[in-house]
């Protein structure tokens, strides 16, 4: 155990708190058990080494990561016993998918060590409630998004900006635009997020970005998914062949039959393997009404997660419509309730309707609505209903 807190102890000395994910803050630390989900690349070690060091007394605070060499010869359950003997009080686990029987050892710590407060971390993948172990009782789940504009901004120029809320920003968003003009250039710096700002290592490299983001989707599939799903082979290479073929025509509303000849396999089995895509944190499944969706209703419209993972799967098949669409749905998945409108694009908490377009985008299609918006895109600040499409990446 000493090597792990020596390693922890280098890694902590390495941290900055200069720039902080929006889940720091906003965790209930009084849980003893707490889960962050969340895709690969999207910062889950950070937040959870920032929480340490932020939050916690560190000589009672041990992180290890369960895909480390230390874990081939040693029991999870065994360091934690060890660790609670030695005093130890926050015991932070990164990647729980990586280790066999992980839900079953955290729950025996759990119940064994009340001392202990337990964070751990997983892919977006693992449905932790349907865990070997039931842990529905103990653990609080949290889920880690991909940046928002908003932290983009933060990590580019180093300006910290405050969150508005969707209710802040329909009610008065001509005056927060016109302060954050004072602070910021909001097109040009939304014109690459866009491209290269979803994921936190935009920072490392931005020459190596589409790489990187590349290898990552890769590695979410081969790896993150398999951990998750034990997958052939065959079925894998058929994931990565399926995802193309989203990115090839996202948004569009998918004819099953169609799609499950072009991949290779049943119509159930696509359905199935598009709901893991989404889950993976790789696609967005959207409904014009959520309630009484099952394990396989078809999605009525598919997008890719983010703008990034367009820039680099559709390539030429980009189109700065669905781009829009993409950013918009993006921002909103996880945050409020979201579905397709039966009269426009969106509909938000079964209210609000919303059309995403340009500049010069009219509300002739919603001009009879109640509670209905344009989310503009190239517009610095707007009127009336007419919403600058950048603003709603402050929501978070």
């Amino acid at each position: 155990m000493e090597e792990l807190q020596f390693e922890f102890q280098q890694k902590i000395s390495q941290l900055s708190l200069d720039f902080q994910r929006y889940l720091v803050n906003s965790i209930d630390l009084k849980n003893r058990l707490i889960a962050i989900k969340g895709a690969r690349g999207s910062g889950k070690t950070t937040l959870l080494l920032q929480i340490a060091k932020k939050k916690f007394d560190l000589s009672k605070t041990l992180y290890v990561s369960l895909d480390h060499l230390y874990f081939f010869e040693n029991k999870l359950y065994y360091l934690a016993k060890e660790f609670s003997d030695n005093g130890g009080v926050y015991l932070l686990l990164d990647e729980v998918h990586k280790y066999p029987n992980w839900s079953r050892e955290i729950k025996l710590i759990y119940d064994n060590f009340p001392s202990l407060n337990i964070i751990f971390t997983s892919s977006s993948m693992l449905e932790i409630y349907k865990a070997e172990s039931d842990l529905s009782r103990r653990a609080v789940s949290y889920n880690l998004k991909e940046l928002s504009f908003r932290e983009f901004i933060a990590l580019e120029t180093g300006i910290e900006l405050p969150t508005k809320s969707f209710e802040e920003i329909l009610e008065n968003h001509n005056q927060i635009a016109s302060d954050l003009l004072q602070k910021i250039k909001p097109l040009a710096l939304f014109s690459k997020y866009l491209k290269v700002g979803a994921y936190p290592y935009f920072k490392e490299s931005e020459a190596n970005y589409n790489q990187k983001l590349l290898n990552t989707i890769n590695l979410i599939i081969e790896i993150d998914i398999n951990a998750v799903e034990d997958l052939n082979y065959e079925t894998l290479v058929k994931l990565k062949k399926l995802l193309i073929s989203i990115a090839s025509s996202a948004p569009f509303t998918p004819n099953i039959t169609k799609l499950s000849e072009k991949v290779g396999v049943s119509r159930n089995t696509l359905i199935q393997a598009i709901k893991i895509l989404d889950r993976a944190g790789l696609v967005n499944e959207l409904y014009k009404d959520t309630s009484g969706i099952g394990v396989l209703t078809k999605p009525e419209k598919l997008f890719l997660n983010n703008t990034n993972l367009m820039n680099v799967l559709a390539k030429e098949n980009i189109n700065i419509g669905n781009v829009r669409e993409t950013f918009f749905l993006n921002q909103f998945k996880g945050i409020r309730e979201i579905n397709l409108s039966e009269a426009s694009d969106f509909m938000i908490d079964k209210k609000y309707t919303f059309e995403i377009g340009g500049k010069n985008k009219s509300k002739k299609q919603i001009a009879t609505l109640e509670n209905a918006f344009v989310a503009k895109d190239s517009i610095e600040i707007g009127f009336g209903n007419n919403i600058p499409v950048w603003l709603f990446g402050f929501m978070y």
